[in-house]
């Protein structure tokens, strides 16, 4: 069997101290044989749960692929889980089964919620120092590390993609209608200005949002410096409480509210529901995130320009800095030992400058390091793309106060459901603004004490 296995075959003839000589030659041969053909250790397997469909998921594998082949310890397995609220609550169920994830995308406003759940989340600035990983969360930008930080500025998840709201201009229209194209309006007077314009001229729609809150509450907010929250939009505890009934706020929604009465503004709806008007070229000038930029490059039958947020230019501070949107990657306890040293890795390869300036310029989301920034300006992408290079300058306008850092509020995924509605009510004549948001305070701190209750 040796023999048949290693090709010898004994001469005729040959003397039976040589025989056994070639013999245990054979047999050591097979054995080197055997431990060459011996299958590679199986590489740790990480599941990685995310919310991007589409393009951004393929996205997604491409960078995991990458990981993947860079090594062969670790095996990082992306799975797309739906939308952001599904994603985070099969994690949450599965995480009752042992059946969780090592790593689960997280979008921002549901950092409180993953902070309450103390024993089951594994704070990023643990992980890399415990796994020994070379990682300085000073090189992200303030304005996203802000956002998933604890009070004493350490990193709890990993900001992935991060966007914030800009300006979108129809350029072609702008000529059409005679107004400059190569200057964005600046302020909420000016856009009242370019919109009023547009309408005599016969354009469908002055201007528009999607998101509602996000653009025209949050960073509204904290680009007018004001507070959306008390003890620091919720950073400092859990005991915070709205008052987005402050005067700003409610002289912005009553604006919007007449706005839209006389045509001006389209409420579009929320979420992504008015963003068929922008990618029709229905609407001159458009609020959306910078996360749209390069698929309505791509897609738009019109000439694109970008602008910062208007701000009224009367309020002290303004413009301060805009928050950022989008989510982060958050590391779950209870996975054996093994796949922490793996997530640190993976997580150290995602935060490279060349990973993150890649993201950045295939997404339209924004680079969260420094170095990512300035390695895609040496490459020359913002003279492509000047609308990335103006979602930056937005976030790094002014360094970020307590009004423009983030906001920490439990459930704010309904308090942002209460918010929606209450602007809905103001927008359609029913309510004032003050009322609205007065109703929307009330009923949004309910929500608050009653997360308050549950997390004690």
């Amino acid at each position: 069997m040796v023999f048949a296995m290693t090709g010898v075959v004994p001469r005729r003839g040959v003397g039976a101290p040589q025989s056994r000589r070639l013999g245990r030659r054979a047999v050591l041969a097979g054995f080197g044989a055997a431990l060459v053909a011996r299958p590679a250790r199986a590489a740790t397997e990480i599941a990685f749960w995310h919310a991007m469909a589409g393009e951004l998921g393929r996205h997604i594998d491409r960078m995991v692929a990458g990981f993947n082949a860079a090594q062969g310890e670790f095996r990082v397995v992306p799975v797309y889980k739906g939308s952001y609220t599904e994603t985070v609550t099969a994690a949450i169920f599965a995480v009752r089964t042992k059946s969780h994830p090592g790593i689960v995308q997280v979008n921002e406003i549901g950092t409180a919620t993953m902070m309450a759940a103390r024993g089951a989340i594994y704070p990023v600035h643990d992980l890399m120092r415990e796994a020994g990983e070379a990682f300085d969360a000073s090189a992200i930008l303030p304005a996203v590390s802000g956002f998933y930080s604890d009070a004493e500025g350490r990193l709890l998840s990993f900001p992935f993609n991060a966007s914030t709201p800009i300006l979108y201009v129809n350029r072609t229209l702008f000529r059409a209608v005679g107004l400059d194209d190569t200057r964005p309006p600046r302020t909420w007077p000016e856009m009242e200005e370019a919109a009023r314009r547009l309408r005599q001229a016969g354009v469908a729609c002055g201007f528009s949002t999607h998101w509602p809150s996000w653009v025209n509450v949050e960073n509204f907010s904290a680009f007018h410096n004001v507070p959306i929250a008390t003890r620091a939009n919720g950073l400092g505890g859990l005991d915070a409480e709205l008052v987005i009934d402050n005067p700003v706020l409610v002289r912005h929604v009553a604006a919007l509210a007449e706005w839209q009465k006389a045509g001006l503004y389209t409420y579009g709806g929320r979420g992504t529901a008015a963003e068929p008007m922008l990618h029709a070229g229905e609407c001159g000038l458009f609020l959306g995130s910078s996360g749209l930029a390069a698929d309505l490059k791509a897609r738009a039958r019109f000439e694109v320009g970008y602008g910062m947020l208007p701000y009224w230019p009367d309020v002290p501070g303004a413009p301060q800095n805009a928050m950022i949107g989008g989510a982060s990657l958050w590391v779950l306890r209870g996975r054996p030992p093994a796949e922490y040293r793996g997530i640190a890795r993976f997580l150290a390869y995602l935060g490279r400058p060349d990973m993150q300036a890649r993201w950045h310029q295939a997404t339209g989301y924004l680079p969260t390091t420094q170095a990512a920034f300035e390695l895609s300006r040496a490459q020359g992408f913002y003279d492509r793309d000047p609308g990335a290079a103006v979602a930056i300058a937005q976030v790094m306008l002014n360094p970020p106060t307590d009004n423009s850092r983030a906001i920490r509020l439990g459930s704010f995924i309904l308090v942002r459901d209460v918010i929606e509605e209450e602007l809905e009510h103001a927008f359609a004549g029913r309510k004032t603004a003050r009322d609205a948001l007065a109703s929307a305070v009330r009923r949004g701190n309910e929500l608050l004490r009653q997360f308050e209750r549950a997390s004690r």
